[in-house]
């Protein structure tokens, strides 16, 4: 499938038992469940953030339900739960929790505004005493596999997804095969340091990292003073041609575009497909500024790499999770 067709219509064989779909973000939660009629019971909700540190899983365990009885489907009958997650995940006994720089509000401190003082948030445990059969990955990981499976990496042997959205994300293959890391975190990219800029605190308590710098998260905490409240309206701005708009996203865009470079020359990639809320509503004008930091750059190890915007579209945090159990 190109990157311009229509989003797949996935479906389960006949009779096959129905499994669900659990996407979560530093801004949202989307529960769906897939069966032979189809993706069905979807639902979205603002990622909890308020109370106990298990306040996510038990959103996610009362939304599968919910989506369950929406798509008439009993919570028991479900032969499988895939949950694409933004990370970094910590194991405690074994089982995942989310230190999640968008979740958790102990791990920068009061300085970004979360409601809470989490350093982790639980996920796998209140999950697993629930669903026998529970696969949980890093989200930028399952995106990829989505991609490679659906989307516009595939074929490829040598790719990487990256979400441009509410925090930086990232999916590597290479060689055929999804890299995962230690603890399943393989692909913190936005973590990297790329800067010594001093107004950019990452939820993560890095000073100067890719995600402090250009996240749709850190648009607002760099650029309110200077009349930008969003990432929409800086770039609603930028296309409009207004000059100080143009200039901020243009350094955006250095920024992001270095990073990608910096991934395919360490990893001697064929393409990168991108998504995300920041990149996909802005392709068309981010897209080229992006390629133009590739672009004449150490041609043995760019010349003929592609950055695509994502086959799946704005959905791809939907297939990621399926990608996961169907």
């Amino acid at each position: 499938m190109s990157a311009h067709d229509e989003a797949p219509d996935v479906r389960l064989p006949a009779g096959a038992a129905p499994v669900a779909c659990v996407d979560i973000g530093g801004t949202k939660v989307a529960v769906s469940v897939l069966d032979p009629q189809g993706i069905r019971g979807r639902l979205v909700e603002p990622t909890a953030k308020q109370g106990a540190s298990d306040a996510l899983a038990q959103q996610v365990l009362r939304m599968l339900d919910t989506s369950c009885a929406t798509a008439q489907v009993r919570r028991g009958d479900l032969a499988a739960v895939g949950v694409a997650s933004c990370g970094p995940f910590v194991l405690k006994q074994g089982l995942i929790e989310l230190a999640a720089p968008n979740i958790c509000g102990g791990l920068a401190g009061e300085a970004r505004g979360l409601p809470n003082t989490w350093t982790t948030a639980v996920l796998e445990a209140p999950l697993r005493a629930v669903f026998r059969r529970l696969r949980i990955e890093n989200d930028g990981i399952a995106a990829l596999e989505a991609e490679r499976r659906w989307g516009a990496l595939q074929g490829l042997d040598h790719c990487a997804y990256v979400t441009w959205s509410t925090g930086i994300g990232v999916g590597l293959c290479v060689d055929g095969r999804p890299l995962h890391g230690k603890n399943g975190n393989a692909g913190h990219a936005g973590h990297m340091f790329v800067s010594d800029n001093q107004d950019a605190l990452c939820g993560c308590g890095n000073i100067g990292d890719l995600e402090a710098l250009v996240a749709g998260n850190a648009i607002p905490r760099r650029f309110a003073v200077l009349g930008y409240p969003d990432a929409a309206g800086l770039l609603a701005d930028a296309r409009a041609g207004e000059m100080q708009a143009v200039t901020l996203v243009d350094d955006l865009c250095q920024v992001m575009g270095r990073a990608l470079y910096n991934l395919v020359v360490t990893l001697d990639l064929q393409r990168i497909s991108i998504g995300g809320s920041v990149f996909w509503h802005h392709r068309d004008y981010l897209l080229p500024r992006l390629q133009a930091q590739l672009t004449g750059r150490l041609p043995a190890l760019t010349d003929g790499v592609e950055l695509v915007p994502a086959g799946l579209k704005d959905r791809v945090g939907d297939y990621a999770a399926l990608a996961l159990v169907a």
